[in-house]
C-alpha cells in the first residue's frame, strides 16, 4: 500500500473506531435513562462528539477511546475543552431558557476492549 493510502486507511479505521465508541457511549447511557439528541454535533465554536438528554438537564460528552481509561483520559487538551465549551454555548443557545438551561460536561472512556466509563461534571473551564 502506498504511504498516501495508508493514511487514507488509517484515517478511516480511526474514524470508524471513534464512531463504534461513541455508539458504546450511546447505550451506556441509554441504560441509564438518557435521550440520544445528537452526534458529532459541530458548531461554529466546534465539534460535540454526543449530546443527550435526561430530567430538563442536556449532557455534553467527549469520549476518548485509548488502549487504556488512562491513556483516554490524558487525550484531552485545554484547547480542546475551551471548543467544547464553545460549540455548548451556541447550541444551548437554541433552547428555551438560553444560557439559563441545565447543562453537564462529561467525559466517556472506551479502552481496548470497548468497556465504557464515564466521569460525570470532568470538564470545568479551569
Amino acid at each position: 500500500m502506498p504511504r498516501s493510502d495508508a493514511k487514507v486507511h488509517a484515517g478511516r479505521m480511526a474514524y470508524h473506531a471513534g464512531l463504534s465508541a461513541e455508539a458504546s457511549v450511546i447505550r451506556e447511557y441509554e441504560t441509564q435513562g438518557y435521550t440520544f439528541e445528537a452526534q458529532r454535533w459541530r458548531g461554529q465554536g466546534g465539534e460535540i462528539d454526543l449530546i443527550l438528554r435526561k430530567c430538563g438537564v442536556v449532557v455534553f460528552v467527549e469520549v476518548k477511546k485509548s488502549r487504556s481509561f488512562e491513556a483516554a483520559a490524558l487525550r484531552i487538551s485545554l484547547k480542546q475543552k475551551q471548543r467544547i465549551f464553545a460549540a455548548a454555548e451556541e447550541f444551548v443557545a437554541t433552547e428555551p431558557k438560553g444560557l439559563l438551561t441545565d447543562m453537564r460536561f462529561d467525559v466517556a472512556l472506551v479502552n481496548a476492549t470497548g468497556a465504557v466509563q464515564i466521569l460525570e461534571n470532568a470538564l470545568s473551564e479551569g
